[in-house]
């Protein structure tokens, strides 16, 4: 059985997914979920802290998600499933991508320290993947942080650039320019 926090979740999520954060009403997931407008409140201070905790509960699927995948042992399979799981995500669910990763939200993680502490579940998959490599000896044994962030960066830009129409590529071209670019820099790492 769904609790009324899970239906409101789930509603306030169906709504950004359809239509993006903006369209995200504190009355319109109320109506969505079957409840009245007040009950809401009971369970969420205001729209903010609905919002954060779609976020919360996206990033916890998020890396559930990626982190269920049987873990290669080979480091270029591993970052090449990685990728392709963000990519999937990313240009699947574009509007959801958008507001967890790059819509400004009060009490996001922040680049360096909540990052470099382990606080986000995705670039935390990537920083693992990255010292996988280190300790294969496949990659330079270095700040691994901060390729995670060129990495993160580079992945975000160009899905951004794609999405607004400033790389005119199909979804198959799109994905496979990624899989190079990011192969290069990660070509620039290696031992």
């Amino acid at each position: 059985m769904e609790t009324t926090v899970e239906r409101l979740l789930a509603a306030a999520r169906e709504i950004l997914l359809v239509e993006g954060a903006a369209a995200v009403s504190m009355r319109r997931v109320a109506t969505a979920a079957g409840v009245t407008a007040m009950t809401i409140y009971r369970h969420f201070a205001n729209r903010d802290a609905l919002l954060a905790a779609v976020a919360d509960a996206s990033f916890a699927e998020i890396a559930q998600r990626w982190a269920a995948r049987p873990r290669a042992a080979d480091f270029d399979t591993r970052w090449s499933e990685l990728l392709d799981d963000h990519l999937d995500f990313a240009l699947g669910e574009p509007r959801l991508y958008d507001f967890v990763f790059t819509e400004r939200r009060e009490g996001a993680r922040r680049w360096p320290d909540d990052f470099r502490a382990g606080g986000s579940p995705s670039l935390n998959l990537v920083a693992d993947a990255l010292a996988d490599g280190v300790r294969q000896g496949v990659l330079r044994d270095e700040d691994i942080w901060d390729w995670a962030l060129t990495l993160a960066a580079l992945i975000h830009g160009l899905v951004a650039m794609h999405r607004g129409g400033r790389i005119d590529l199909t979804e198959a071209e799109m994905r496979s320019l990624c899989h190079q670019l990011v192969g290069g820099v990660i070509h620039g790492y290696r031992a």
